[in-house]
């Protein structure tokens, strides 16, 4: 048709719409502190995020970007050692989960506001499990907090969160990149960022036992016995006197690790097959391979792998305000 454009049906002199840009933030605990990176690198590429969807540490991170702390958010978690971490922790045995998980709730808000998800800056949305219907749930209203709470309530170490009548864990169960949440906010062009596909190839290397003392089991052990009142209590009962030693040999990873180690094994699974099946039009996927499931400690080296790994992934990303056509989506 004269005066038109055979491809897209309009004026070549007409002004392409803008594309809205969505990020889907994965899971991975300490692995998560990548994403810090990743979004200095999508921000310094002069991008705008216009929605967001995170799972687990995505949840996280993502709420804070939402919230616009994100500037903050590296000098946090640069601060954090492994004794902050024991002050979050606060056992509850025996219940539903190792930890109860209100200290972690306590730290998030230090993190993000205490506000509704519609008040964010950016529209988010965290994704959860219903843990007696096993279906994916998106938290797009509501308090922020509980939320991402519900988002990292890891089965077996975080209490489940009771919400709408709903009793939720840990979204990285159902849908740990959450490329199709990004896509119902409404995002034309999604980059999704995925923390755990190399897990499997690095294990050999994470789970032998460590010839330098500061091993799993020497650290959740220093763990045990920093909480209030525990080494008396330690003392005084033979069985955990006699877990203690046990975990100071080191002889296998600690159980924070075995459990969330078989955690992310399942969901870099299950994330194979969703990429597939929903590709986002950008993957980022920093080689974390090395890095324990627990190593906040290493937040640094974390964070500059993200945003190293991003920096050279969004080389290929053009202008998404200048494209006029979808991109094509990116194989799994």
């Amino acid at each position: 048709m004269p005066g038109s454009s055979a491809v897209t049906g309009r004026s070549p002199s007409e002004p392409v719409a803008p594309r809205t840009v969505g990020l889907a933030l994965g899971s991975g605990s300490a692995r998560g502190l990548a994403h810090i990176g990743v979004l200095r690198a999508i921000r310094e590429a002069g991008i705008d995020i216009k929605v967001i969807a995170g799972t687990s540490m995505g949840a996280l991170i993502g709420a804070v970007l939402a919230a616009g702390g994100l500037d903050s958010l590296t000098a946090k978690f640069l601060g954090l050692d492994w004794k902050y971490m024991v002050s979050l922790l606060d056992p509850v045995f025996p219940r539903s989960g190792l930890i109860d998980g209100r200290k972690i709730a306590d730290f998030v808000r230090t993190l993000v506001p205490d506000t509704a998800i519609e008040d964010l800056n950016i529209p988010f949305a965290a994704v959860a499990t219903d843990l007696a219907t096993g279906r994916e749930v998106v938290i797009d209203h509501g308090d922020l907090t509980e939320a991402v709470r519900a988002s990292i309530a890891v089965p077996g170490i975080f209490t489940p969160v009771r919400r709408d009548g709903h009793v939720l864990v840990d979204g990285g169960l159902v849908d740990p990149v959450p490329v199709s949440a990004a896509r119902a906010m409404g995002a034309d062009l999604v980059i999704a960022v995925d923390l755990n596909h190399d897990i499997v190839a690095g294990r050999s290397a994470r789970v032998a036992p460590s010839d330098d003392g500061n091993g799993n089991g020497q650290t959740l052990a220093r763990l045990l016995e920093s909480l209030p009142g525990a080494k008396n209590t330690v003392s005084q009962n033979p069985l955990l006197a006699q877990f203690s030693a046990w975990l100071k040999k080191d002889a296998l990873p600690g159980i924070f690790e075995v459990l969330l180690a078989s955690l992310y094994i399942m969901q870099a699974r299950i994330t194979q097959s969703s990429l597939r099946h929903d590709r986002p039009d950008l993957l980022i996927q920093p080689p974390l391979g090395a890095v324990r499931l627990m190593d906040f400690g290493r937040a640094e080296e974390i964070i500059e792998i993200g945003y190293r790994c991003a920096t050279e992934r969004l080389k290929s990303w053009p202008q998404a305000t200048d494209r006029p056509h979808r991109l094509g989506r990116e194989s799994a």
